[in-house]
């Protein structure tokens, strides 16, 4: 077991409010100190990087439609080289910590900043400048009217203050928080892992009450639907239009005081947790149900597509309106969440579920009496599931909280990591263990306990 984290022995003061106290060896540096503006182009055959707030430099995923929704000109030639080690920066989203010292040799964007870092370790500045302790400071020295592209201002980030410890208690830091960031890592993906099994589980319950009902010796017909199969012989087959009433014609705009209002809106999710994206277009006030009409997760189902909306509430223009004309509002929900519905997708470049195609499906439906007993049954069965899905999502929430408050707090001096560093083993065991059967002194061996990690 590593000791647990201790302040340093000797502080004083930073002279910058942000940062406070630091331990009485390090520095304070100013980043025009540190970085060394380089333009460096003409190399297309470099491959193409992207920076991205949630792990800085990476290598760009040309298949993936949502990262590659930018232009990319034919001419690269203009591009600018990021060398690893590079300091590489998207300007207009620095504020958001779109920044990072590069792993890789590619180019990015014209309009990106790349810096040579000096006197300072690469992967030190990387873990510290990506901090929550660093970047409102990003925030602060950038300029803009329009939301989500703020233009950083160079001059005033050159002046943003960093605490600099001495070239090897910054290696010492990056070996702990590697240690302590692969632990998180691997703790949040045996929980990740945990909620896919409880949510297909639950999903199980759903799709056999929903499609096959309660009494399993109920005769069986064959239903015509490829996916579906046989189903109780006295359940009706119809059609999406048989079965709701599509409200899309009748969305209504929002007033500029409307818009002021809704500042809470209350959302009733049924089945996978997610939502589909709303903007402030138009507004409803009913019970209803949203099924995505466009945008990748139509073909990678990356989130659910059947919503169930309750109170006032606005709605975008990428999202069908859908209103039962008869029947249990959840029931309906959950078939609509069953459906396949990649055969009625149109589209490749940009997938789309019109509302005629929508509206044409083959669905199963029960009886409204089966469908109400149909739900409190699914309620009953699911309601562990649901509980313990929840449960875990929280403790996945306090294992990443406490990694960036860790991290924050280390780079700035707040934690002493030098004694707990030099005791790590040269081999990473855990790394190496194929298991994923991880203990909670996991956590007290990072130097916190769950406890402490809910305070």
């Amino acid at each position: 077991m590593l000791a647990a984290l201790k302040p340093y022995p000797a502080m004083k003061d930073s002279g910058v409010e942000s940062l406070g106290e630091i331990p009485e060896h390090w520095d304070i540096r100013k980043l025009r100190q540190t970085l060394k503006r380089c333009t460096e182009r003409n190399r297309s055959d470099l491959p193409l990087l992207s920076v991205v707030r949630e792990k800085g430099v990476i290598l760009r995923d040309m298949d993936n439609l949502e990262e590659n929704h930018n232009f990319i000109p034919d001419d690269l030639s203009n591009y600018k080289v990021v060398r690893e080690g590079q300091f590489a920066m998207n300007k207009m989203k620095a504020w958001q910590g779109s920044y990072g010292v590069s792993s890789y040799e590619g180019i990015v964007s014209p309009a990106y900043f790349i810096f040579d870092l000096s006197g300072i370790e690469g992967n030190f500045f990387h873990a510290a400048i990506r901090s929550r302790a660093y970047v409102p400071d990003f925030t602060r020295a950038s300029d803009g009217v329009r939301i989500g592209q703020w233009d950083l201002a160079e001059s005033r980030m050159r002046e943003i203050c960093f605490a600099t410890p001495p070239i090897p208690e910054q290696t010492a830091i990056v070996r702990y928080l590697d240690y302590v960031d692969r632990r998180v890592r691997r703790l949040v993906r045996a929980k990740r892992k945990l909620i896919t099994l409880l949510k297909e589980q639950k999903q199980a319950i759903i799709h056999r009450a929903v499609t096959l009902g309660l009494d399993p010796n109920v005769p069986l017909k064959d239903s015509g639907i490829k996916w579906l199969g046989k189903v109780p012989e006295h359940w009706l087959v119809t059609r999406v239009k048989n079965e709701f009433f599509c409200l899309n014609a009748h969305r209504l705009p929002l007033n500029g005081p409307e818009r002021g209002a809704m500042t809470s809106r209350e959302y009733d999710y049924y089945g996978a947790s997610g939502a589909i994206d709303k903007v402030d277009n138009y507004i409803f006030d009913d019970e209803l149900l949203l099924i995505a009409e466009d945008g990748a997760n139509l073909v990678l189902r990356n989130l659910p597509l059947a919503i169930i909306a309750r109170g006032k509430f606005w709605v975008n223009n990428h999202a069908h309106i859908l209103k039962p004309k008869k029947g249990n509002l959840r029931y309906l929900a959950a078939l609509m969440e069953l459906l396949d519905y990649r055969p009625w997708i149109s589209g490749a470049a940009q997938p789309k579920l019109t509302k005629d195609r929508i509206m044409a499906i083959s669905i199963i439906v029960a009886p409204p009496c089966e469908q109400d007993q149909i739900i409190e049954f699914i309620l009953s069965e699911t309601d562990q599931l649901s509980t313990s899905i929840i449960h875990t999502e929280h403790e996945i929430k306090l294992l990443n909280e406490y990694r960036i408050r860790l991290i924050a707090d280390v780079v700035t001096g707040k934690l002493d990591v030098r004694e707990a560093a030099a005791a790590l083993p040269k081999v990473d065991l855990l790394e190496t263990d194929a298991s994923d059967n991880i203990l909670d002194t996991d956590i007290e061996e990072m130097g916190a306990t769950p406890e402490e990690m809910e305070a």
